[in-house]
């Protein structure tokens, strides 16, 4: 089986803002919480979903974004911030095994809590500069059963939480904007 060529990740520039399209930038560029953001949509229906959590070496555009040395294995979680069951944005989240220390190993025990919350609540918390991509979801590595093929937007960004580093990309499901 052969992977999926990596996606090419740009970082935010005046010209990619503006061919961003309007309803797309919005929400790519969005500087909050996105959770907060999904959750003032449907504050009724709101629902995280885990999709899958566990031990893998992150791909190389990935160790990359972290610094790791190749080969380093890591913790991955996946899920989608769904609105009245329909999913609207998938989160997919490295977190090196090193960063998962002292306080900072309640990262691993989220359950269904999202992690959004946590950041921004944290005041140690510091996201590096978003960086964005057009690409599909099986490109992205997320578990999205029959979507695996659909092109979607994503964004990322490496946060540093107490000083420890994180990789969060998020992608964003047609279902957003329609």
């Amino acid at each position: 089986m052969s992977l999926p060529r990596s996606p090419r990740w740009r970082a935010v520039s005046p010209l990619l803002r503006r061919r961003l399209p309007a309803a797309v930038r919005d929400w790519v560029l969005w500087d909050g919480s996105l959770t907060a953001g999904v959750r003032g949509r449907c504050p009724e229906a709101f629902e995280l979903r885990v999709l899958r959590q566990r031990w893998l070496q992150p791909r190389a555009d990935e160790a990359q974004a972290l610094g790791l040395t190749p080969g380093r294995r890591a913790l991955l979680r996946e899920v989608a911030l769904c609105c009245g069951g329909e999913p609207l944005i998938m989160a997919r989240t490295i977190i090196p095994a090193a960063s998962l220390r002292g306080r900072q190993c309640r990262l691993a025990a989220l359950g269904r809590r999202p992690l959004g919350e946590l950041l921004f609540r944290d005041r140690s918390a510091r996201r590096g500069r978003f960086a964005v991509a057009r690409l599909t979801l099986a490109q992205a590595g997320v578990a999205a059963g029959d979507r695996r093929g659909q092109p979607v937007w994503g964004r990322r960004a490496v946060f540093h939480l107490g000083g420890v580093p994180l990789l969060v990309s998020e992608f964003f499901l047609p279902a957003l904007w329609g």
